[in-house]
């Protein structure tokens, strides 16, 4: 798949300036001037945010009427229900507020949807359970924003609403008694990209603040905050940012049992935004896809580490599960996609009997990924079919569903991400009309691009380079690892590992050697032959090999040098 090569637009002058001023590399001032962070307090935040850092909690909306309504709870000794989601956003929002007000003495209770006997946020039947237990308020976490039926049927029982979310709301709010969302339209708050478990946090933060309580009684939740942030792929910039750093120092501290116990099952050497994003995670998200919400939940609530350790075991089993069940239905899919040269239309679109909905958005990501086209897979239960849809950039997914609507039941999801449901007689309808939205849309035209931050030479290959840039981590969604390019290097070795899968280099620039490694490119090996010169794009960073610490470059992309 080809992929367009694009450079930042660096300001040179500004680069050296900003270098000077703060004693950094080059390197790392290139990126801090490509990501358009050059006024002096947004780099002293960026790359040293402070606990002074964070916003004022009670510019947000409804912030007010939610605390001092909870508060009362407090006093009139309530039972309190705290209504979450089933991934890691929505059990880390739960476990973060339920433990904040248990702590102030709350009769707190906790319920997450069955991601697949429920689905995704607040449902009638479990507001009527929750109703008979006794609760006279509910306040959601990670959800609830859409849900004006069932807001509105809670208060027919009797019961308050509070919602805390970050998704975004439909035209008319629920008639909740506060409802904090900074996707408002009437929205003050300085940042709107908060994921649901930093919009508890804030809560939690305001409800300290009122009670005057010190501020670690908050701050020390920051290490679940921070899991819950970055595996939600929210933009980690600005109080994302504050809450990733700060909270990643907490993470390798921790007294979390949960943490502590999957720390060790991920079995990470480095803890960063790889080790939240790949190795915990996936563990937790496991729960949901397998209809074991609850475990993941208990996991984050016990204080005893036999107990998490015993619990993270079976967690990491649902993992294990998850991934058969997912290589299995990614293999029927690419079995699809080849027999019938589905990758030669504009969109995937595949639909079986057989295929498990906890874990089709996990392969429809993958499709995308690998064919560079909107995808979207749908299993079928008799004549009911649920789906999930991942996009590419410049593709609005949730506006192509829109205009496809006449042929689904339900839908909903953003620009880039999607779940649906639709009847199996309509299958074949939808498929042609999401295709033809693809055409108009002259998504062919789209090509990947690879932003390059700067063209590196000898002199920037340095295990000192390396560990600068580490000062912007944690990386994930609006702050990309940084891309370099290096130009004419000549091939000095080439082979492919894993079965033809990826690919190992050793090249020259003059006569001294430089390691690199391309994940997936392993096709590049008989493409490409010993003494070619070529261009490589990719990131600098650190192998160890029997204990010897070396530079190498993780490769993204290589082509011929002209």
């Amino acid at each position: 798949m080809n992929k367009k090569w694009e450079y930042y637009n660096s300001d040179e002058k500004k680069i050296k300036e900003i270098s000077e001023k703060f004693e950094i590399s080059e390197l790392l001032a290139t990126v801090l001037v490509n990501r358009d962070i050059t006024d002096d307090e947004d780099i002293k935040v960026f790359l040293n945010p402070t606990r002074n850092d964070f916003h004022d909690p009670y510019l947000m909306p409804d912030m007010k009427i939610a605390v001092d309504r909870i508060i009362e709870g407090i006093k009139k000794q309530e039972k309190i229900m705290i209504y979450g989601d089933y991934d890691v956003d929505g059990i880390t929002s739960i476990t973060v507020l339920s433990k904040f007000l248990k702590e102030l003495g709350l009769n707190v209770g906790t319920y997450i949807p069955n991601r697949l006997d429920e689905g995704y946020g607040l449902n009638q039947e479990a507001i009527k359970q929750i109703a008979d237990e006794g609760y006279k308020l509910i306040i959601t976490v990670d959800c609830g924003i859409s849900g004006t039926e069932e807001v509105n049927y809670a208060y027919s029982l009797g019961m308050e609403v509070i919602i805390t979310d970050h998704h975004e709301p439909l035209d008319e709010l629920p008639k909740a008694l506060a409802v904090i969302d900074c996707k408002r339209k009437d929205n003050k708050y300085p940042f709107n990209s908060l994921a649901g478990v930093g919009v508890a946090f804030k809560l939690i933060q305001a409800i300290g603040m009122k009670l005057k309580l010190d501020e670690k009684e908050y701050l020390k939740y920051l290490d679940i905050v921070c899991i819950g942030t970055i595996s939600d792929i929210v933009p980690l910039i600005d109080e994302n940012r504050v809450i990733a750093k700060l909270g990643l120092k907490l993470v390798k501290q921790t007294n979390s049992p949960a943490v502590k116990a999957l720390l060790k099952v991920a079995g990470y050497s480095e803890i960063n935004s790889n080790t939240v994003s790949f190795g915990i995670a996936p563990r937790i998200n496991a729960c949901g896809r397998m209809g074991h919400e609850r475990d993941a939940l208990n996991l984050f609530l016990t204080e005893n580490i036999v107990e998490a350790n015993k619990i993270t075991e079976k967690l990491d089993s649902y993992n294990k599960q998850r991934q058969t069940i997912e290589k299995k239905i990614f293999e029927e899919a690419i079995s699809k996609i080849e027999k019938d040269k589905i990758d030669e239309k504009k969109t995937i679109v595949l639909g079986s009997e057989n295929w498990h909905h906890g874990v089709i958005g996990i392969v429809a990501s993958k499709i995308t990924e690998l064919y560079f086209k909107p995808s979207i897979l749908i299993c079928f239960e008799g004549e009911n079919g649920k789906g999930s849809g991942r996009s590419i950039p410049g593709f609005d997914l949730h506006d192509a569903l829109c205009k496809s609507s006449d042929y689904l039941e339900k839908y909903g999801g953003h620009e880039m991400a999607v779940g649906l449901s639709l009847k199996k007689s309509q299958f074949e309808n939808f498929k042609a009309k999401f295709e033809k939205i693809a055409e108009e849309a002259e998504i062919a035209e789209i090509m990947p691009v690879i932003k390059i931050d700067k063209e590196i030479n000898l002199k920037d290959i340095s295990l000192e380079n390396i560990e600068s840039l580490k000062l912007l981590e944690p990386f994930g969604e609006s702050n990309k690892t940084p891309i370099f390019i290096y130009k004419n290097l000549k091939i000095d070795s080439i082979r492919a590992l894993s079965e033809g899968k990826h690919l190992k280099l050793t090249l020259k620039d003059n006569n001294t050697i430089i390691n690199a490694i391309g994940f997936n490119m392993g096709k590049y090996s008989e493409e490409y032959l010993i003494g070619d010169k070529v261009d490589i794009i990719g990131v600098l960073e650190t192998n160890t090999f029997n204990g010897i610490k070396n530079v190498q470059i993780n490769m993204k992309d290589m082509r011929k040098s002209y």
